[in-house]
């Protein structure tokens, strides 16, 4: 059974299952999630837990197989919690899982959490992943989409019998504290607690919020990515700006540029010569948020365009290695602002107000 994380309440309402599988890249709203599962177990006895982490090809499985059949002389029931860092347990871990997915069946005293990061398709399909979903429910947690932080923020301060002022300076409110925020629903959510204890139940102004929140944005250059596929200049400029004062490499910033320009130029080529765009994209290994994106920026690059940005990347790698190249800047990060400003101006029109690559 699949569930989205909003419809767990619901779901627990109707009764707790013996097994669920989280998997996703977002830290908070996992460990709600979690919170909210646990809860309701205690609710019902389950009084013991006991945690494991697969860590490396030595971990030992039959200790996970074990604890859910063997309860204290304290404990009639018991939660079992097993987390998959790397998504990738193994030949023997992907035996053991199907074994624990079976063993979970009409087991009223384990409950069994398996906590995994954001999976690709061809994991899903795998034969481990299968049994935990046919035997269990699996919740598939999303990041909140960038469009979505406002609504989310909102929501999160009307829980706790707080909102911004109505109109277009509540909508500056709000995007102000998703600017701040960005990336980080961890820390937006520290910040919106730390709202309920400075000012009363009520209406937020927005020097409520500049007086209160921090800038606790975490850029990183997966989000660059995105944010330059999508042609959004003035957020790819901010962005760029926070990874160089956050110390993040050149070398790196400049990879994942240059790995979305070969993508994209290889899915190309793939068009060209006549793959359906998702078969494309699934041999490129692009899915998600980036896939989306792909599908619309695709059909108005041109084999030209892609051939000068490929041209681009490689004298930035020369910049980025120390090398000066004609007509480029010799500082690192003033060449990889314009060739990531080059990548975005294809991806996208950009609004007023930008600063055009220099």
């Amino acid at each position: 059974m699949q569930l989205s994380p909003n419809q767990l309440g619901t779901h627990l309402q109707k009764g707790l299952k013996s097994l669920y599988t989280l998997h996703g890249d977002e830290p908070l709203l996992i460990q709600e999630a979690l919170d909210t599962i646990r809860a309701v177990a205690r609710s019902q006895g389950f009084t013991e837990r006991t945690s494991h982490t697969v860590a490396g090809a030595h971990f030992d499985w039959s200790e996970v197989l074990a604890a859910g059949g063997s309860l204290s002389l304290f404990a009639d029931k018991q939660i079992v919690e097993l987390r998959i860092p790397s998504g990738k347990p193994g030949k023997e871990g992907s035996v053991a899982l199907q074994h624990l997915a079976h063993q979970s069946r009409d087991n009223d005293s384990t409950l069994t959490l398996v906590m995994l990061p954001r999976l690709d398709k061809a994991t899903k399909t795998g034969a481990w992943f299968g049994a935990l979903e046919s035997f269990g429910v699996t919740l598939q947690v999303e990041p909140v989409d960038r469009n979505a932080l406002p609504a989310w923020i909102a929501q999160r301060l009307s829980a706790q019998h707080q909102r911004v002022v109505g109109g277009e300076e509540g909508q500056r409110t709000l995007q102000f504290f998703a600017d701040r925020v960005e990336g980080n629903l961890l820390a937006a959510h520290q910040e919106i607690q730390k709202l309920a204890l400075l000012y009363p139940q009520g209406e937020l102004s927005l020097e409520h919020i500049e007086s209160a929140v921090l800038n606790v944005a975490r850029y990183d250059v997966f989000k660059l990515s995105e944010a330059v596929l999508a042609g959004h200049m003035v957020r790819v400029q901010r962005m760029l700006d926070g990874l160089q004062a956050e110390g993040e490499a050149e070398v790196l910033v400049h990879y994942a540029l240059s790995e979305d320009i070969r993508a994209l130029k290889r899915v190309k080529d793939a068009l060209n010569q006549g793959r359906p765009m998702p078969m494309a994209l699934r041999e490129q290994r692009v899915w998600g948020a980036k896939e989306r994106l792909f599908e619309r920026v695709l059909p108005r690059l041109s084999g030209h365009a892609l051939a000068q940005l490929l041209q681009a990347a490689h004298v930035v790698d020369g910049i980025v290695k120390g090398l000066k190249q004609p007509d480029w800047p010799t500082d690192n990060w003033q060449a990889l602002q314009r060739l990531a400003m080059l990548l975005c101006a294809q991806c996208g029109v950009s609004p007023p107000g930008t600063r055009s690559p220099s």
